[in-house]
């Protein structure tokens, strides 16, 4: 009996450490991928919503996807143009950038929705018209696509003479306007709207740009196709569960879409060089 006993624990004991092994092997080998997001606001508050959307994909495909952003966009685009990001979420003009330079390919964009640029502007403030700021310096989110060249663009297209600030966020161009540092400033209307009620009260949208295909989700050539069928379809899936869908509306998406390169060619078209 005292031997049986042995032999039973033996084979326990050989099955623990395989057992181990096998769950150390499939914790070594499972896969990850650096997913970068473009700091429209600051990096605390990009995590507090993006890190569950990130954690909720883990879960749908098995792969560890690691949440990052840059400090600001100039940063985020040099990253890109290294290809320091596996996969990231990139405003139209990046994308057309990185799409030449480091070859990221884009694989879904924001469902239904087109990218519009705004100018905000204090809610007391005196300007009803865009030539109201004609020879004013205003702020905008370093060169962000929607958020400050199309808006640039559009006051040369008119004549209006303007000046600019690069600040680092969306964010911060909304607390220079409501703190009167600025007569206006470039934006977006979803981080307009992630904006806190505190400070929206004090602006008013003067102005909204015409419609372009929206943000992407692009990939770096490295990563393979199946990873990223995996990853497209667990994404295209969130706006049908419940789960899914309230993890979208804390960034404003109704939900995901395929995306393919040449949805690009309308930004593409405005020849943009800065």
């Amino acid at each position: 009996m005292k031997y049986l006993y042995k032999f039973r624990y033996s084979i326990y004991m050989s099955f623990a450490v395989l057992m181990t092994f096998m769950s150390g092997q499939i914790i070594a080998t499972k896969q990850q991928f650096r997913f970068g997001i473009v700091p429209q606001s600051s990096g605390s508050k990009l995590a507090r919503t993006w890190v569950p959307i990130l954690t909720y994909l883990e879960e749908k495909t098995g792969y560890d996807l690691e949440f990052a952003t840059a400090r600001n966009i100039p940063t985020f685009e040099q990253r890109l143009h290294d290809g320091q990001y596996d996969i990231a979420y990139m405003n139209p003009y990046h994308y057309t950038q990185v799409n030449a330079t480091a070859g990221y390919q884009a694989f879904a964009k924001a469902k239904g929705k087109r990218l519009k640029g705004i100018l905000v502007v204090h809610k007391d403030s005196p300007y009803r018209d865009l030539k109201d700021l004609d020879n004013k310096e205003l702020a905008f989110p370093s060169n962000a696509f929607a958020a400050s060249q199309i808006p640039r663009a559009y006051f040369n297209s008119i004549g209006v003479n303007i000046s600019w600030k690069f600040v680092s966020s969306h964010d911060s161009v909304y607390r220079n306007i409501a703190k009167g540092r600025y007569p206006a400033g470039g934006g977006v209307m979803r981080t307009f709207k992630n904006s806190s009620p505190e400070l929206r009260k004090d602006l008013r949208i003067l102005w909204t740009s015409d419609g372009y295909t929206p943000h992407a989700f692009a990939h770096h050539p490295r990563i393979p196709r199946e990873v990223i069928e995996r990853l497209q379809d667990a994404m295209l899936a969130m706006d049908q569960d419940p789960v899914g869908r309230a993890l979208l509306n804390t960034i404003r998406l109704k939900g995901v879409e395929t995306g393919l390169d040449g949805e690009w060619n309308d930004v593409r078209s405005l020849q943009i060089t800065n």
